[in-house]
């Protein structure tokens, strides 16, 4: 009817409507989150980075020290397994009964023990290997996120040689022999050909410093312990070292799978000898092929393109120990 709109309170008025609630979450937002953790105990912290190991982790049987986590000391850069980290049970053991040097070894808290993981105890405790006990998540952190079964050790950096040494040291012998590689780059490769050059005699191995695999926990495993009795020496540039060993009266002979020069027929040296070896696809380098003073082959099946890198090394170290005998 007209008129209806005049009465009162048929017409809304504007104003402010009344908020929503919070629901509590201003009032929660304001309360306390407990005292500030200390720096050391906060892991995103330079402080807890740079604890000491005693702080961080407790000796397998030992007293408590401190927090359990076992961050190594002076660690800055992020919780990655590097090269130097061997993870897992049976290859912790194996290095261990290798003989190689371990710079800290870790134990998982409340692991399951079992004969593999005894042995390890046993091992350590017999040879003075404290083995330092952390968290499974610290571990998890240490190795990357391996599969480390509740194990795992650092290896310290490997002290390379100077290839002037090695030089020095082969000269002084009757029968001088160092190996070079070229362009070798699995580092299990890399281990293999330094035991085969420890088996065969040879004063040293050397490897360039790019496009090559360096001596890592891999390649120190491989050798079997050989490492600590090889030099291995590192250059800048191997062709300008190659050079420097032939004028220093070594005969430079390459392994090249399209010589004529069937290395069981290679003559015998009198004078020292630097053997080059080269990648198992590519071969050597053009100028590194180029600065051998001789380039021998393997003959092998038609049916295999090519022989494995170490194994090709371990044949020729053969040969040139069987010729000068």
């Amino acid at each position: 009817m007209p008129g209806n709109s005049q009465r009162k309170g048929a017409v809304r008025k504007k104003g402010k409507t009344t908020p929503a609630g919070s629901g509590g979450r201003v009032r929660r937002g304001l309360e306390g989150k407990g005292p500030t953790p200390r720096a050391e105990d906060r892991p995103y912290h330079k402080a807890y980075r740079n604890r000491r190991p005693e702080e961080s982790a407790k000796t397998v049987g030992g007293k408590p020290k401190g927090s359990r986590t076992g961050r190594p000391a002076g660690s800055s850069g992020p919780a990655t397994a590097g090269a130097d980290w061997v993870i897992g049970r049976n290859p912790v053991l194996e290095v261990l009964q290798a003989g190689l040097p371990v710079r800290r070894a870790y134990v998982a808290d409340g692991v399951d023990r079992d004969d593999r993981l005894r042995d390890i105890i046993k091992f350590a405790a017999e040879n003075g290997i404290p083995l330092l006990q952390a968290t499974r998540t610290e571990l998890d952190r240490l190795t990357g996120g391996g599969v480390h079964q509740g194990v795992a050790l650092q290896l310290p950096a490997f002290e390379y040689a100077d290839p002037e040494d090695v030089l020095a040291d082969a000269l002084d012998s009757p029968a001088g022999l160092v190996v070079a590689l070229d362009s070798i780059t699995d580092p299990r490769n890399l281990g293999a050909i330094v035991r085969s050059a420890a088996a065969f005699g040879a004063h040293g191995v050397i490897i360039p410093e790019r496009r090559s695999a360096q001596m890592t926990a891999a390649a120190w495993k491989t050798s079997a312990g050989a490492a600590a009795r090889v030099p291995v020496a590192r250059v800048t540039n191997l062709n300008r070292t190659l050079k420097a060993y032939a004028e220093a009266g070594f005969t430079v002979v390459g392994l090249d799978g399209e010589a004529e020069t069937d290395v069981a027929g290679f003559p015998g040296i009198d004078g020292p000898v630097l053997l080059v070896v080269g990648s198992e696809g590519e071969g050597l380098a053009r100028l590194v092929r180029e600065n051998c003073d001789v380039l021998v082959n393997i003959p092998i099946g038609s049916g295999v393109e090519s022989l494995n890198a170490s194994v090709a090394a371990a044949i020729a170290l053969y040969e040139v120990s069987r010729s000068r005998a």
